[in-house]
């Protein structure tokens, strides 16, 4: 049970359990980024206008080039 919660997820990515951590929270702080950059663009529309459009695209090419 531990093994399929913990590990075999990151395993199938060519992971250890603590590369994947790092991976996955690089993600969440760069999708917090977006999502903040796109509530201030929906306050004001002037305001961060392609921030999280082009921090979407840098997250979909580390995905598309990753191993």
């Amino acid at each position: 049970m531990i093994k399929a919660l913990f590990l075999d997820h990151p395993g199938a990515a060519g992971e250890t359990y603590f590369q994947h951590f790092i991976f996955a929270m690089t993600f969440a702080g760069w999708f917090f980024l977006a999502a903040a950059a796109a509530f201030i663009h929906a306050l004001v529309p002037a305001l961060c206008e392609t921030m999280a459009s082009r921090i979407l695209k840098h997250l979909n090419y580390k995905i598309e080039t990753r191993r």
